[in-house]
């Protein structure tokens, strides 16, 4: 169980958690643009280019929603 910081009412680490799962799926979702271009410059891979750049938009989604979590949640900075 999550340890609440009794001064803020809130828990340190959950922001933070959200913040990795952001940059996480925001990797995923360059390395997954890098792999589509690259697809769509051969001839060959031309086919994968768009799933590829489905997926990518896909986990550029999921890190803007992990975002928009995070700028909801209390900052665990006690006010002033």
């Amino acid at each position: 169980m999550e340890q609440i910081d009794p001064e803020t009412g809130s828990d340190p680490t959950t922001q933070q958690q959200y913040v990795g799962l952001a940059w996480d799926a925001a990797s995923r979702a360059a390395q997954l643009a890098e792999h589509a271009e690259r697809a769509a410059r051969n001839p060959d891979k031309q086919a994968k280019a768009a799933a590829l750049a489905a997926a990518g938009a896909l986990w550029a989604d999921v890190s803007r929603s992990y975002s928009a979590i995070v700028a909801v949640l209390p900052d665990g900075t006690p006010e002033a």
